[in-house]
C-alpha cells in the first residue's frame, strides 16, 4: 500500500520530477578524468592544455582529482611527473588501494587515447564539474524554499539563488586569461581614435559639466567613482545632473545617426534614499526652472504648469531607469544590472548611496568596515563585468564639522580605507556657503556696535563671494589630474551647472 509505483512514475515526465532527480547519477565522465591522466602521465606538456581552467576540484572521483594535483604540483615546479616520481606521494598514504593500488597509475597509461586531446579532455571533465554544481544550487533551492534558511524571505532566496549562479558564472575558470600585448595596442589606440574625432576632447560619456569632463575626459567604462560630501552638500542633485546629462547625451547620439533609433544605452539609478517620484520631481523642478518646494504645495501657475507637461513630454523619452528599493542587496543590483544591459543596454550606474547598501544575501561580515570593503568591491566588479561607469554617493564623517577649514579629504570618508582603495576616483561636493550661512554674526557676541558691523560686512563680503557657487574637488583619479572644479549652483531648483553660465545668461537670476 505503501509502496511507489516507480514504472508509473516514469511513464508521465513532469510529475515525481524530485523523485527522477533523486534517483539520477550526477554528471560524470571517468573515462574522459582517466584518459587525461593518462595523456598527462605519459607527456607532461599536455598539462599547458588544461592548467589555465582545471583544477583536481573538477574531478568526479576524488582519487583522479588527488592524483591530478599531484601532477600539477610537480610540473609546476619543473619536476618530472609519472608513475614512478609519483609513487613516493602515494604509497604510503594508502589513497590508492580502493582502486588497486600503484597498478592503477599503470593502467591510466592504458588509457590514454591521445595526448592531442587533452584539451578536450579537460573541458569534458569541467563541463561535467559545471553541471554538478548546478544541481547543487538547484537543491539548495529546492532546500531553503521548504524552509531550511527560514531566515531568508522569498526574494531574499531568489537573490541567493541568483548570487549562487553568478559565483559559479564567473569563478568557472574558463574566462580571463592573458591578452596579447598587439590586442591591447589594438584597443587603446581606437580609444584614442575616439577622442580624437569626438568634440570636447570627451572619450567616455559626458557628465553634462564642461569643467569635470575636461579633467577626467568623460565617464569611462569599467571606473567605480565616489561622489561623497556631508548632508545638504547636494551630493544627489549632483548626481542626478550627471545622470540625466549622460541620458540625454545617449539620446541626442541615437538620433544623431537616424531619427527615431532607440538608444543603444541607458542609465541607471539605485535610489535607496530617495522614492522614484521625489527623483523624478526634482529632475522636473530642475529641467522646468519651478521651485520643488512649489511643485510639493501646488503653488504654481498655469504657464508653469504648462511648462512642466512640455519638460515632461521631453523627459519621457530619456533611456533612464530609476530603482528606489530600499536597502538594495548587491547581488540584486547585479542581478538587475545585467538585466537592463541584456535587454535595454547600459551605459552609466548611478548608486545613492553606497552605505544604505547590503552585501550579497548570505554573507555575514564580521564588522561594518568589512561590509562596505565588500560593497565597494562589489559595485567595482559590476563596473568590470558590464563595462560601464559606476558613480558611487558616499557620506563623511562628522570630523570634517570639527575643522576650521570644511573642504573634505579623503580620510573623512567613512570606512575610508575600503572606499578609497577600491574606487578609481574621488569627488567631494564642497559649498562654502552652507557653512557661512551658519556663522553669521550677532550682535550680541559683540561689546560694540562697529566691531559688530565690521564683522557683519566681512560676513556679508565672504558671502557674496560664495553664493550660487560649489566645488568639486577631485581628490583622486587613476587615469588623471586631480584638482578643483567650480561649479555654479542654483539652491532653488536643486541645479548645478558650469559656472560661467551665470554669466552668459545660461540661468535665471536668482
Amino acid at each position: 500500500m505503501n509502496q511507489i509505483d516507480t514504472s508509473q512514475t516514469e511513464s508521465r515526465p513532469g510529475e515525481g520530477s524530485l523523485l527522477g532527480l533523486t534517483q539520477r547519477q550526477p554528471p560524470a565522465n571517468m573515462q574522459a578524468e582517466q584518459a587525461l591522466l593518462g595523456a598527462l602521465l605519459t607527456n607532461n606538456r599536455a598539462y599547458e592544455r588544461v592548467s589555465d581552467f582545471l583544477t583536481g576540484a573538477h574531478f568526479a572521483d576524488a582519487v583522479n582529482g588527488r592524483i591530478y594535483d599531484a601532477i600539477a604540483r610537480r610540473v609546476e615546479a619543473g619536476q618530472l611527473a609519472d608513475p614512478v616520481t609519483l609513487r613516493g606521494e602515494f604509497e604510503h598514504s594508502g589513497m590508492l588501494e580502493p582502486v588497486g593500488g600503484m597498478a592503477y597509475l599503470a593502467r591510466l597509461l592504458t588509457s590514454m587515447v591521445g595526448i592531442i586531446n587533452a584539451g578536450d579532455y579537460g573541458r569534458v571533465i569541467h563541463d561535467a564539474w559545471v553541471r554538478r554544481q548546478l544541481i547543487e544550487v538547484g537543491e539548495e533551492v529546492v532546500n531553503n524554499a521548504f524552509g531550511a534558511r527560514p531566515d531568508l524571505t522569498g526574494v531574499d532566496q531568489i537573490a541567493a539563488g541568483e548570487e549562487a549562479l553568478f559565483r559559479l558564472a564567473t569563478d568557472k575558470g574558463q574566462d580571463g586569461g592573458f591578452t596579447s600585448f598587439d590586442r591591447a595596442l589594438a584597443d587603446a589606440l581606437e580609444v584614442a581614435e575616439k577622442a580624437f574625432h569626438r568634440e570636447g576632447d570627451v572619450v567616455g560619456l559626458t557628465t553634462g559639466l564642461r569643467d569635470l569632463d575636461k579633467k577626467t575626459g568623460g565617464l569611462h567604462p569599467s571606473d567605480l567613482l565616489i561622489l561623497a560630501g556631508r548632508p545638504a552638500m547636494g551630493k544627489t542633485a549632483l548626481a542626478t545632473k550627471i545622470a540625466f546629462s549622460a541620458a540625454r547625451a545617449l539620446m541626442r547620439e541615437a538620433q544623431d545617426a537616424a531619427p527615431g533609433t532607440q538608444p543603444k544605452g541607458s542609465v541607471a539609478i539605485f535610489s535607496l534614499e530617495m522614492s522614484a517620484e521625489q527623483l523624478a520631481t526634482r529632475i522636473l523642478s530642475e529641467q522646468a526652472s519651478v521651485s520643488g518646494e512649489r511643485i510639493r504645495r501646488g503653488e504654481i501657475g498655469q504657464k508653469e504648469f504648462d511648462r512642466f507637461v512640455h519638460v515632461t513630454r521631453e523627459l519621457a523619452q530619456l533611456p533612464l531607469h530609476i530603482d528606489d528599493t530600499p536597502a538594495i542587496s548587491l547581488s540584486a543590483m547585479r542581478t538587475r544590472c545585467r538585466r537592463l544591459a541584456r535587454t535595454k543596454g547600459l551605459s552609466l550606474v548611478v548608486v545613492d548611496y553606497l552605505q544604505l547598501m547590503r552585501p550579497s544575501v548570505g554573507t555575514r561580515p564580521e564588522s561594518r568596515v568589512l561590509e562596505i570593503s565588500m560593497i565597494t568591491q562589489g559595485l567595482k566588479a559590476i563596473a568590470k563585468e558590464l563595462s560601464v561607469p559606476v558613480i558611487a554617493l558616499s557620506q563623511l564623517s562628522r570630523q570634517v564639522e570639527s575643522r576650521e577649514d570644511k573642504r573634505p579629504m579623503l580620510s573623512d570618508l567613512r570606512e575610508s580605507g575600503s572606499i578609497e582603495q577600491d574606487a578609481d576616483a574621488v569627488m567631494f561636493v564642497y559649498r562654502d556657503q552652507y557653512y557661512l550661512q551658519q556663522r553669521q554674526p550677532k550682535e550680541t557676541a559683540y561689546d560694540s556696535t562697529d566691531k559688530f558691523q565690521t564683522a557683519l560686512e566681512d560676513w556679508q563680503r565672504k558671502m557674496d563671494l560664495a553664493h550660487n557657487r560649489a566645488e568639486l574637488i577631485l581628490e583622486k583619479q587613476r587615469h588623471g589630474p586631480t584638482g578643483t572644479v567650480h561649479l555654479f549652483f542654483e539652491g532653488e531648483f536643486t541645479r548645478f551647472g558650469d559656472l560661467d553660465l551665470v554669466h552668459e545668461g545660461g540661468y535665471p537670476p536668482s
